[in-house]
């Protein structure tokens, strides 16, 4: 009788069952690789695109784009560009505005053959005029944009809707226009109210606007005021504001929309850092009395007009108060930004473009493009409380060393590119960077309500 133990045969099989496990474990070990590699290409994406952007004029846009060199290297740059459609809407929204406004100043007489010869006013709100300029214009002109403007809506990621709702409330005219309808003028008195509801009934017929629930539609309200007779109807869009002073949660937040800077008013300073021609410790020039949040100014003029180094004085808007503003601007080493009638004004921005610190007194306040900037390199924060106690904010001030201030001084000058809108790879540049990251979250949004609307459909005839 053998003692020797006989292994049984495996049928169909020659390995043993120790060869067996080291396969086993080797095919475990490539595929715990892939997957590490995969993880780490991934995060390596993500930060890259969100967390590594340098401070460079082509800074956005780069980063933005450069996950997608990794896939796709054949040098189109129109594949990894957000696609947007710009809706070409009835002339009375557009360059009818701009003629309205025209008319009810005297600006011109009678209504235009030739919309060249149109042009949209200086303003703070200007940027609905730039994005709608810049979207009219080739593709080969629009260097380094995150959006390529398509002509078939089908193709189209986001719907653009160019109302000039910001010019659109100071339209109105002080006397009658007389206006050739059939020209696209607005017949009669302009009423920015009305105008608000025939956009909407206009959209409302658009099978683009019908198909997502408006979520994938860009507004542009500047104004605090602008569409506000309709925005319960367009929350659901990209708002393009430039605060959330006069928005409820529910219909605006930094989620789903952007901040805008608003266009600046002064010269942009065009020498070099340093203290030597900047003999103003401070300075502020406007409006000393507003409404809400602006009732701080009366407090701050009590505090400081007084003080030695320190300019504020009350001035309304006039080319003679930005000749002044320019000038005290560009000699000062801190600019007082207080809050106004809402959190923010176009002060904070004619100040950075003029290297003059920015000392923001505004605790509601929202800032344009903070992805790719830090403002606390670039401005001083001070709680409303803390600026009302007598002495407190020139004294804060006074220790600013002037190393500390050429700091401040640089920093600005790597940023203020971003609130430039006529350079063609500023302000609007980054605008339409910040929409197109915003498609990940409409679409997210557009296929949850569709699941929603299914879900509910599906009850219903249940309950049938």
């Amino acid at each position: 009788m053998s003692h020797h133990l006989h292994r049984p045969k495996v049928v169909g099989s020659t390995s043993s069952p120790l060869s067996s496990v080291m396969r086993i474990g080797r095919h475990s070990m490539v595929k715990q690789t892939v997957f590490t590699l995969s993880l780490v290409l991934v995060l390596y994406l993500f930060f890259n695109t969100f967390f590594l952007s340098p401070l460079s004029p082509h800074s956005s846009v780069d980063s933005a784009s450069s996950s997608f060199s990794l896939f796709n290297n054949n040098g189109d740059n129109s594949a990894k560009k957000v696609k947007i459609y710009m809706y070409d809407l009835p002339r009375k929204f557009t360059y009818g505005v701009i003629e309205s406004y025209a008319m009810a100043r005297s600006g011109i007489k009678s209504p235009v053959s030739d919309d060249s010869e149109l042009k949209y006013p200086g303003n703070q709100h200007s940027a609905e005029w730039y994005l709608f300029s810049q979207l009219g214009k080739d593709e080969k002109h629009r260097v380094d944009s995150a959006v390529l403007r398509v002509f078939d809506p089908e193709e189209a990621d986001l719907f653009y809707v160019p109302f000039f709702s910001s010019l659109s409330l100071v339209a109105n005219p002080i006397r009658a226009a007389n206006a050739n309808a059939g020209n696209g003028a607005v017949s009669g008195v302009y009423s920015d109210e009305k105008m608000q509801e025939e956009l909407i009934d206009w959209l409302e017929e658009q099978v683009y606007w019908k198909r997502n629930n408006g979520w994938d539609h860009v507004f542009i309200c500047q104004d605090p005021n602008a569409l506000y007779k309709v925005v319960d109807k367009i929350k659901n869009g990209i708002l393009l504001v430039s605060d959330f002073g006069r928005l409820r949660p529910d219909q605006a937040s930094l989620v789903k929309d952007i901040i805008l800077p608003y266009s600046h008013r002064i010269n942009s300073y065009k020498g070099d850092i340093g203290v030597e021609n900047r003999k103003s410790l401070l300075f502020f020039m406007g409006n000393r009395y507003r409404k809400e949040g602006g009732k701080i100014r009366d407090v701050l003029f009590e505090i400081l007009e007084n003080e030695d180094d320190v300019v504020i004085k009350h001035g309304a808007q006039s080319r003679e108060s930005r000749r002044a503003a320019t000038q005290g601007m560009h000699t000062s080493r801190f600019c007082l930004h207080p809050a106004g009638d809402t959190p923010s004004a176009c002060r904070l921005f004619d100040a950075i473009v003029s290297l003059c610190i920015p000392v923001i007194i505004s605790d509601r306040i929202e800032l344009p493009f903070e992805d790719v900037i830090d403002y606390k390199k670039i401005a001083i924060f001070v709680d409303t409380n803390s600026s009302m106690k007598h002495g407190f904010l020139v004294k804060l001030l006074r220790t600013v060393t002037e190393h500390k201030i050429l700091e401040y001084q640089q920093e600005m000058k790597k940023v203020k590119h971003y609130f430039e809108y006529e350079d063609p790879d500023g302000t609007v540049n980054e605008i339409w960077r910040q929409v197109s990251l915003k498609v990940s979250l409409v679409k997210l949004m557009i296929n949850r309500d569709k699941r929603l609307g299914t879900s509910q459909k599906t009850s219903k005839l249940k309950l049938q």
